[in-house]
């Protein structure tokens, strides 16, 4: 047996602390799946009287994660801190500079700085992986890096934060309100106490603009998302969606187009006899279109100690089985310096139509009004219908629900910016696109 690989991790938090306590306590059949023994030689956090619940004797503790990337005796470092800034970054350019394999689960690094990060990595030989930075225990990375090469990727989508699920399937299911299911999310530990990331699809953007890069061989494109949370989203939409046959979900989806690739973020109606409908709670999902797989959809557990443990133990394995001097899959599915400048395609058609929701004033004409509206701008309606409000809205207004056909992105909001200028509009009108996905 080959010498140990000598791990650093920077990081002791949930994640962290799971990934120590399995390293130590499957240290014989990690070594024998791997063919040498893996060590952690070297830690790093903010108190090191904190009880984590593995064995620090032999370890060495710094306070300071890039001193540990710097000078600690390590082949790999973990980084486990987050954040696409700081200690975070620093740390894993001391470690690549130094000539040592990175291991980590940050997506908001990559999302800012993965390409020139794999650029380091590529130009010294080294691994950086990243299997838990997209959708914890899902596999997703290694499918695109290497199960799936060859394929030619039309569409990927995906719910890819475990909170925002949550939220969604506890106001179907319970028929609570977005707050009301925000606490229990802060108070069970699956939101932040300040949830802004989450809730408003910053973290599925992140995790998307990754895996666009995998799929279509561009550079990392965060900042180019079209971004829609879910703190809007009312207990009137989730039962008209269920009314309807459809289902609430916050999903990230990349398009390849003629014009260039479009990436969304936003609420999103699927059928309710979809796979992905069936996706509740914190549980994780991607699916992928291809010209020879077709579509593969993968579902798992997209958050916790254990599940992104194990997806950045998976990371520590491959660099542990990996040959010296063996030619290494491409950081991010391509040689980081072949990949295509991202070029951002215009939201036109949408497939799968649209549901418009307006609250308005119960009298006569809002009805002819509306569909007035929509007919002036070349939309067709599959429905329009009165739908009555939820009894928690304590007031005389009315719901109308429209369904609509494929339609254009741009007419859908000139339609309704033109029926908010009608007056017998109350409160912000909402628009939730359709999308089409794999059938039960």
């Amino acid at each position: 047996m080959t010498d140990a690989l000598k791990i650093g991790i920077a990081g002791l938090g949930t994640v962290g602390a799971s990934l120590a306590r399995i390293v130590q306590t499957r240290a014989n059949a990690l070594a024998i799946a791997c063919g040498r023994p893996l060590t952690i030689t070297a830690v790093s956090a903010r108190s090191k009287g904190k009880d984590r619940g593995f064995d620090l004797d032999g370890i060495a503790w710094f306070d300071n994660p890039v001193e540990m990337a710097e000078t600690a005796d390590i082949d790999v470092l973990v980084e486990l801190i987050g954040g696409a800034e700081g200690a975070a970054d620093q740390s894993v350019r001391a470690a690549l500079a130094r000539g040592l394999h990175v291991v980590t689960a940050n997506k908001a690094l990559l999302a800012k700085h993965g390409v020139a990060l794999a650029k380091m990595a590529e130009e010294k030989g080294l691994l950086l992986n990243y299997e838990a930075a997209v959708a914890g225990g899902i596999p997703v990375i290694k499918t695109l890096r290497e199960s799936l090469t060859g394929n030619h990727f039309s569409r990927l989508y995906g719910i890819m934060n475990g909170t925002c699920n949550y939220i969604l399937t506890r106001m179907e299911k319970e028929g609570l309100s977005f707050a009301d299911c925000l606490k229990e999310a802060q108070r069970l530990g699956y939101a932040e106490a300040d949830p802004t990331f989450d809730i408003e699809g910053n973290d599925t953007a992140h995790k998307l603009a990754i895996l666009t890069t995998l799929a279509f061989g561009s550079q990392i494109a965060a900042d180019e998302i079209y971004l829609e949370g879910i703190s809007n989203i009312s207990i009137d939409d989730i039962q008209a969606a269920h009314d309807l046959g459809y289902r609430i979900k916050l999903l990230g989806v990349a398009l390849k187009t003629a014009t260039g690739i479009e990436q969304r973020v936003h609420p999103t109606m699927v059928p309710l006899d979809s796979v992905i409908a069936q996706v509740d709670g914190v549980t994780n999902a991607v699916a992928l279109e291809s010209d020879i797989l077709g579509e593969l959809l993968m579902v798992g557990p997209g958050a916790g100690g254990n599940a992104t443990a194990s997806a950045v133990l998976g990371d520590i394995t491959d660099i542990a089985k990996s040959r010296p001097g063996a030619q290494q899959v491409p950081i991010l599915g391509r040689p980081a310096h072949l990949l295509e400048p991202y070029a951002k395609a215009e939201m036109t058609l949408h497939e799968g139509g649209y549901f418009i929701r307006l609250s308005v004033v119960d009298r006569a004409g809002v009805f002819a009004s509306i569909a007035t509206r929509m007919a002036e701008n070349n939309i067709s309606l599959e429905s329009i219908v009165q739908h009555a409000k939820s009894a928690a809205s304590g007031d005389e207004s009315k719901n109308i629900i429209l369904v609509t056909h494929a339609t254009m992105e741009h007419s859908v909001r000139q339609a309704v910016a033109a029926i908010k200028g009608e007056g017998y509009l109350l409160g912000e009108p909402q628009v939730i696109r359709i999308e089409r996905t794999k059938s039960a």
